[in-house]
């Protein structure tokens, strides 16, 4: 499994909002800067977080995004499969909950399973406040 550079900057985008949080409203513009992200890109990005929820806008002069709920409820996992889809570790059908006819005969399914079900697992663990205060 490889996360994307969409991905990598959501964490990001989430963790800035997350740092300034008290200031209300912040503008992409200042996230922009601070984390030297491209803000077209930045706006397809918190485009797709404000659809997944972890995220609120604002329009206006003292508009912007603030994150839709505390950092400590917010997971990696969540941001992740907002921006990634699937973060399973191979293109499986049977990992994507459709049937597969080779999966009775295939020996690895097993262990893509596990591997999935830990990745996602501790993904949904790990908080923006945990990141935020380094407890990873």
């Amino acid at each position: 499994m490889m996360i994307s550079t969409k991905g990598r900057y959501a964490l990001q985008v989430m963790l800035d909002l997350a740092a300034h949080d008290r200031e209300g409203f912040v503008s992409l513009k200042e996230v922009a800067n601070r984390q030297g992200i491209s803000i077209k890109y930045l706006e397809s990005i918190v485009a797709i977080l404000n659809r997944a929820g972890v995220v609120r806008s604002q329009r206006g002069k003292e508009g912007g995004y603030q994150l839709s709920r505390p950092a400590r409820d917010i997971t990696a996992g969540q941001i992740l499969r907002a921006t990634e889809g699937t973060l399973s570790p191979v293109a499986c059908s049977s990992l994507e909950g459709t049937p597969c006819q080779k999966a009775e005969a295939c020996l690895t399914l097993p262990l893509w399973q596990q591997l999935d079900q830990r990745i996602e697992g501790y993904l949904s663990t790990v908080t923006l406040e945990d990141l935020l205060k380094g407890r990873v």
